[in-house]
């Protein structure tokens, strides 16, 4: 297994932990979310990164990696919500989001090791701030594709946007772990 395939894990563990711990305190009530809640919900979560770093100083006491944690969360969130469609109540058990947040999460990491192998790994020389830059422009590309009613012409749809902005937050998360 590769030192990137394993850092992945290490990240995705944190990241799952969280997810099933609200999961078991709110159950899936994010199950109401339309999938443009959602998005503004990961748009909140990267503008706060991108105000951190600009600003150099948080005054609510979480910090820029719980930020990217629940962007990978809410990503995968919007990937479950794009397969199952909205629900107007809480209707998915423990196990079953759980299942679906594996294999969400799993197809993630699949296609950050693929493009990991086309692009050589560039993500590892890249500043923090451009992985907010860049998750805020997939936040943009899927505001404007949920505007047009999900067709696109010639761009990929929302569920690619969307697990690109999971794997940005993993590369932060994953620099962040080797910093510290």
């Amino acid at each position: 297994m590769s030192h990137t395939d394993k850092q992945f894990d290490q990240v995705a563990t944190i990241c799952r932990d969280i997810f099933s711990k609200k999961m078991k305190d709110y159950g899936a009530s994010w199950r109401i979310l339309r999938p443009k809640s959602v998005t503004d919900q990961i748009y909140i979560k990267a503008n706060r990164i991108r105000s951190i770093e600009t600003k150099g100083v948080a005054k609510v006491d979480e910090g820029i990696r719980s930020e990217l944690i629940a962007i990978v969360n809410y990503g995968v969130i919007g990937l479950i919500q794009l397969e199952l469609g909205v629900a107007e109540v809480d209707d998915l058990s423990y196990d079953k989001g759980l299942a679906l947040y594996n294999k969400y999460l799993q197809q993630a990491k699949e296609l950050m090791m693929a493009k990991n192998h086309d692009y050589d790994e560039a993500w590892r020389s890249m500043r923090m701030e451009s992985y907010t830059d860049l998750i805020l422009m997939k936040i943009y590309r899927t505001k404007q594709i949920e505007d047009n009613q999900g067709v696109t012409i010639i761009s990929e749809g929302i569920d690619a946007n969307y697990f690109d902005m999971i794997n940005y937050a993993v590369f932060g998360l994953i620099k962040m772990e080797e910093n510290s």
